[in-house]
């Protein structure tokens, strides 16, 4: 009997420790209104609570792109310079040791070519350290390329941008960006949950991966401490001074934000920075921020397998006509534009085609550490949410 129970009992097993399945969840849009959506999984598995278009999320590096906009809102309003060295707003030199007589500029850092890299997690910076800091450990600079002339995907750039926008307005970087690019929108979101209303907080998408939960399993209750602090510190943000830690609230991958508003940020762009009647940036601004700073020629940058090959201020430009890149997700050869993001388990996207005046977001929970790959560098699922979603612009208004 014991043998004939024995591949039942297999089979109950791997049942028991198979993945739970994840969020799928996109929403097609145009420059005048959103499109068809769809959402479905469980936000939370352990609640058995369904998933929603407006649930937040945390969409990793996608958090880029929007921090970018609020560049460009100080740049609109002449507080920040994207030319600019950035040493005397930050009060220390930005230098890369190897070419001390070069300076750093935040379309530098935008787009990936200002020679910062990123080792070990030390965009990671704990309450009570500095950006300045974790810049000076070795390994933090390409010592053969000049800042300006290589491009290098790195998380690290963006403590560094965070740093400038508090020094610019003298606000902690979530709550400026919270009350300047996020509430102006109508967008319920925030870097590291601090700024959320409770109704968002309650409907947090719980990231997973194994089948365990990684992130943000909140059972709607506020994190005690929204920042990332050494063993033993107390989370106490009244040591907080503008400009010396941009990376307390992961502005390279921690805005928590639904599908539904990612939508509303590529409306933005798509409108040329307004959206429903509110001017949040100018044209010009707009078109900055899409225009490729870099291009791939085959010498001139890392491209990790082909999938970055074309970047502006914290954007990519997707299809691009280079025999080593493979960055087109879905062989339509488009003229996408946008960012992807990947971590804990996610992968995400918006993407906007300025010419055709359409665009996608989506996201998809749940993935293993490396999960299938696809037709691209993107990975299988991703590539599936992207045309699944694309396949709705059909029936947008």
């Amino acid at each position: 009997m014991r043998f004939l129970l024995l591949p039942l009992f297999l089979a109950l097993a791997a049942c028991a420790t198979a993945p739970r399945p994840g969020v799928v969840a996109g929403l097609a849009f145009t420059a005048a209104a959103e499109g068809q959506g769809f959402a479905r999984g469980p936000a939370d598995p352990a609640m058995g609570r369904a998933a929603t278009l407006d649930d937040p999320v945390r969409v990793a590096s996608v958090s880029k792109l929007v921090v970018a906009i609020g560049v460009m809102k100080l740049v609109d309003q002449g507080r920040l310079g994207l030319d600019s060295d950035l040493s005397p707003l930050l009060g220390w030199p930005l230098r890369n040791p190897a070419f001390p007589d070069r300076p750093v500029t935040l379309a530098m850092l935008l787009s990936h070519t200002g020679s910062v890299r990123d080792h070990d997690d030390q965009y990671i910076v704990p309450l009570g350290a500095t950006v300045r800091a974790a810049l000076d450990r070795p390994g933090s600079w390409d010592p053969a390329h000049a800042p300006g002339t290589y491009f290098t995907y790195a998380n690290m750039n963006f403590p560094v941008i965070a740093s400038a926008i508090e020094r610019a307005t003298g606000e902690r970087f979530d709550r400026w960006m919270r009350r300047e690019v996020l509430e102006p929108l109508s967008i319920d979101a925030c870097y590291n949950w601090a700024t959320c209303s409770d109704p968002a907080i309650a409907r947090a998408i719980v990231l997973t991966q194994g089948g365990k939960s990684v992130r943000d399993d909140l059972h709607g209750v506020r994190p005690a401490c929204p920042v990332f602090t050494r063993d033993g510190d107390p989370c106490n943000l009244t040591t907080w001074k503008p400009g010396d830690n941009g990376a307390l609230f992961a502005p390279q991958g921690g805005l928590r934000i639904s599908v539904r508003g990612l939508a509303r940020i590529g409306r933005l762009l798509l409108n040329e920075g307004e959206l429903d009647g509110v001017r949040l940036l100018s044209p010009a601004s707009v078109r900055t921020l899409l225009a490729n700073r870099w291009q791939y020629d085959g010498t001139n940058g890392e491209t990790e397998r082909g999938f970055y090959c074309a970047f502006g201020l914290a954007t990519q430009s997707l299809a691009t006509p280079h025999p080593g890149c493979r960055d087109d997700p879905v062989g339509d050869r488009g003229r996408w534009i946008g960012h992807a993001g990947e971590a804990y388990g996610l992968r995400s996207g918006l993407w906007i085609d300025p010419v055709a005046k359409v665009g996608i977001a989506y996201v998809v929970t749940g993935l293993d550490a490396d999960p299938p790959g696809g037709r691209s560098e993107f990975k299988a699922a991703e590539e599936a949410a992207f045309r699944e979603t694309a396949a709705l612009l059909s029936r947008a208004p």
